[in-house]
């Protein structure tokens, strides 16, 4: 097989190499799949540079997220448990290496092809789809007729919150760096659009929320949380997603207490060790939204990236804040690509 594989860290996408390596042999519980899609994430840029907090011992195939066909299944699962998926099924999933034309991957990490989606859309999925049904409705509990402010709207996370929120009967504010962002995030169902850059944001925000009360709901991957403060509602809910700003926040809590909000986090991540029962709900609702079209792929369509020699420059349009959605690459199999 074909992979980026890792021996020493880079100092960036450019450094990145394509070896050919042996196709990997699944253990008794994995399965093999052919990868024919693979999703860009934020975290494979500080993992390649060895400042990830999960970092693989050398040597190491770079990527996560990937869509593709099931090879081989499973000789054997815990508790002679029947394996779900069977060869020839389009899978989407995430585990180490997902830049490469091959994966090994156990069950629990998989999920079936949504009905009607492509690879490329699929394959972004995994992480971005969960993260946002969880913030939204498991932790911030949210219903119709509230009010929702997602940040950096036309992220991949971002994109996924919008179309959560109107699926569940809200109204969305949607924040963007740029007039070409706001529009793709009007475009998958945001209602209102305002520039982050501009310093009064917070004011427009809570202009534009009936009788300027402000937000029901925050929903922050990028670091606002504190300016976020001067637009929530009474009894709002401040949901903490990430920090793709690159600090992480301090606040006063004495705000906290005179709008009677909740600050709560998100680690999904977790929920499979912490709380695994609640995981099966969130596909099921994602699933039931897709199912009635209602959440579409995201997938950024500016620019088409083909092959594992086309990572490097779709890592760089992510990490230069160039693109929307998910940034995925196309792995063409036998020198084809079957979409």
């Amino acid at each position: 097989m074909k992979a980026i594989q890792i021996n020493e860290y880079v100092k960036g996408p450019e450094d990145l190499k394509i070896s050919d390596l042996p196709t990997p042999a699944p253990k008794s519980n994995e399965y093999l799949i052919a990868i024919h899609a693979s999703a860009t994430n934020f975290f494979d840029l500080l993992q390649i540079r060895g400042k990830y907090q999960h970092q693989p011992p050398f040597p190491w195939i770079a990527g996560s997220e990937f869509s593709g066909v099931v090879l081989k299944t499973p000789s054997s699962l815990p508790g002679g448990w029947t394996p779900k998926y069977k060869e020839g099924d389009k899978v989407f999933g995430a585990g180490q290496g997902g830049y490469a034309t091959h994966i090994t991957c156990t069950e629990e990490r998989l999920r079936p092809m949504p009905r009607g989606w492509s690879f490329m859309d699929a394959a972004g999925l995994f992480v971005t789809g969960p993260t946002s049904y969880a913030g939204l409705v498991v932790r911030a509990g949210i219903k119709k007729g509230d009010w929702v402010l997602v940040h950096a709207a036309a992220g991949g996370v971002g994109l996924a919150a919008v179309q959560i929120a109107k699926a569940f009967g809200a109204t969305v504010v949607a924040t963007a760096g740029t007039q070409h962002k706001m529009d793709v995030a009007r475009s998958f169902g945001a209602d209102y659009t305002v520039d982050y850059r501009q310093s009064n944001w917070p004011e427009q925000v809570k202009k534009l929320t009936p009788k300027g009360r402000g937000v029901d709901i925050v929903y922050d991957p990028v670091g606002l949380i504190a300016h976020s403060m001067k637009c929530i509602a009474w009894n709002g809910r401040l949901l903490v997603i990430g920090f793709a700003a690159g600090d992480i926040e301090k606040m006063a809590t004495n705000r906290i207490l005179l709008k009677n909000v909740s600050v709560v986090g998100l680690h999904w991540g977790m929920y499979s060790t912490m709380e695994p029962e609640m995981v099966d709900k969130v596909w099921d609702g994602l699933f039931e939204l897709m199912e009635s079209g209602k959440y579409k792929g995201t997938c950024f369509t500016d620019q088409e990236y083909v092959g594992l020699e086309s990572v490097p420059a779709a890592l760089k349009a992510l990490g230069g804040r160039d693109s929307w959605g998910k940034v995925v690459v196309k792995i063409p199999q036998d020198g084809q690509s079957k979409m």
